[in-house]
């Protein structure tokens, strides 16, 4: 293993902030971009807060029906585009990768940068046209966003620019990993998070261009009235739905396959147990990316799609649900027998175990073709939706913020608070999103302004559950925050991990490591229950 650091970490070089802004350093980086994301996490959040508050009760409450479609929009374009997609990868990945494999940097700091500037630029323009709100939903659905008057060029060309950025990372990441690992790192020794990284970043440089092209011909049809998606042009809608939803069902991956690298990462830690099945879950994270490519037709059941086509998208969206069980059971394996510390980093795992649960099984239903047509954009996809986003993404990022914070500020967080701030996020997310479950199946449509009075029951509790969820949120974010500046000393390696991160100081100094670390042995091999008791003994 490497040595630990001497002298000074990266936090105490280059302090002013020309020199945060010009900086090569991926763990800068990585904290720029974590810094960003939560500024556009906190402005889709109230967003969020707003649509919940409105639906609280029949008719209209705080806000006209426009309004409503403008704040639903934004909510959902910049929770999905400026958040979750950059979410992991670019935060935890960007500071984790290149220490985890024993390297000083990625392969090419400079697009590193690159890439955090083109996202900036691409985030500006997007929330620029908050002056003239765009009301087409997030997902930008022709024909009415082509006759839409708000500033929809203007969104759809910032999600655009966004993307190169999601490709020069993706990319950054594969020869990083390809070439830069420490000696005595071969595949097979990779961390699980390094693994889960690599799919992902096979899809964003893959599947991204498809969304970049379907938002061109969106813009080109807008500018110059070309018949590519407008009916009345000779154009067809069901065409940017094929497009869209060829990149935005592996995109679901893309938010995804990092949190199961984060769990992957977590689970042995605190429960002191050697990862069940290690090339099972790695191989399955190189399958999920694979397959996520050609599942995106459940979206399109009610399209008019021929039976047959029907028949094959529905066995192939079951059939995605193989490789990401094959996680889960070895995950619950793992923890059999396991000497478990229950860490806030070990509770957020914990209940992401339990939420994603939620989320696989009930996106059976929209795969199965007989209960597709009735739940199909009801509340029940939403509250599926949900899950998996938020359930699954955004509660395995505060795992790993929670999990690597020692080594990222030099900082421990407060245990206490954290343990409070997860109970509280627990109960808010299931209070606020399980009702809607319940709304689908009683046949509530989603995306709408007003619904009729046998809903009340179920909105209400979810808008109660979404203020105890916000409230959650501004605890752990508050507390997270005052702990990088006043928490206690952290040590190099205060779980006792094996994985390479930890053989160097917190934080880590700017070269990462003193001498180039050497990998002996596995980074999994806590021993079992049976060898810790022997020890006890």
């Amino acid at each position: 293993m490497g040595h630990a650091a001497t002298g000074l970490n990266y936090l105490q070089t280059g302090r002013s902030i020309w020199g945060w802004l010009t900086t090569t350093d991926h763990k800068k980086i990585g904290i720029m971009y974590l810094f960003s994301i939560m500024v556009m996490f906190i402005l889709a959040g109230a967003m969020a807060m707003l649509v919940r508050t409105e639906l609280i009760a029949p008719g209209a409450t705080i806000m006209t029906q426009q309004t409503y479609n403008v704040i639903f929009t934004l909510h959902g374009a910049i929770m999905v585009f400026l958040f979750i997609v950059p979410g992991i990868p670019a935060t935890l990945g960007n500071f984790i990768l290149p220490l985890m494999i024993g390297a000083k940097d990625v392969a090419f700091p400079r697009i590193n940068l690159a890439s955090y500037y083109v996202w900036f630029i691409g985030a500006l323009l997007a929330v620029v046209s908050l002056l003239s709100p765009v009301d087409t939903g997030w997902t930008f659905y022709a024909p009415y966003s082509l006759q839409s008057a708000s500033s929809v060029i203007m969104i759809t060309a910032g999600v655009f620019i966004m993307g190169f950025a999601s490709i020069m990372t993706g990319f950054n990441f594969i020869v990083t990993i390809h070439r830069m690992r420490a000696k005595g790192m071969d595949w097979n020794k990779l961390p699980l998070m390094v693994w889960a990284l690599y799919a992902t970043s096979v899809i964003q440089v893959l599947a991204t261009p498809i969304v970049g092209m379907t938002l061109v011909l969106l813009i080109m049809e807008r500018w110059l009235n070309v018949g590519i998606f407008d009916p009345a042009l000779g154009g067809d809608p069901i065409l940017f739905e094929q497009f869209f939803w060829f990149y935005s069902h592996p995109v679901v991956y893309i938010m995804i396959l990092p949190a199961f690298g984060v769990i992957s990462e977590i689970i042995p830690v605190f429960s002191r147990r050697p990862i069940f099945g290690y090339k099972a879950i790695a191989y399955s994270s190189l399958a999920i990316a694979l397959v996520s490519f050609i599942v995106y037709g459940h979206h399109l059941f009610v399209s008019g799609m021929s039976d047959w086509a029907r028949y094959i998208f529905s066995f192939l969206t079951f059939f995605v649900a193989v490789p990401t069980a094959i996680k889960l059971f070895n995950w619950i394996a793992t923890l059999w027998r396991g000497s478990i510390e229950f860490t806030t980093p070990m509770l957020y795992a914990l209940g992401f175990l339990f939420l994603f649960s939620i989320a696989g099984l009930t996106g059976l239903h929209l795969a199965t073709l007989g209960t597709d047509v009735f739940l199909h954009d009801t509340y029940f996809v939403v509250a599926h939706f949900h899950y998996t986003m938020q359930g699954g993404t955004v509660v395995a990022l505060i795992a790993g913020l929670y999990f690597w914070f020692p080594k990222m500020t030099g900082r421990m967080y407060n245990e206490k608070i954290g343990r409070i701030g997860w109970a509280l996020l627990f109960i808010g997310f299931n209070v606020t999103f399980f009702p809607q479950f319940f709304l689908g199946l009683e046949g509530m449509p989603r995306r709408y302004f007003d619904y009729l009075p046998r809903f009340h029951t179920w909105h209400f509790i979810s808008t109660m559950g979404a203020w105890l969820n916000g409230l959650s949120y501004l605890m752990i974010l508050g507390s997270l925050l005052y702990s990088a500046f006043r928490g206690a000393k952290a040590p190099a390696n205060p779980y006792n991990a094996l994985s390479l991160e930890w053989q160097t100081s917190s934080p880590p100094p700017t070269t990462n490591f003193d001498t180039p670390p050497e990998l002996k042995g596995d980074i999994y091999d806590y021993g079992t229950t049976d060898d810790h008791d022997k020890e006890a003994a």
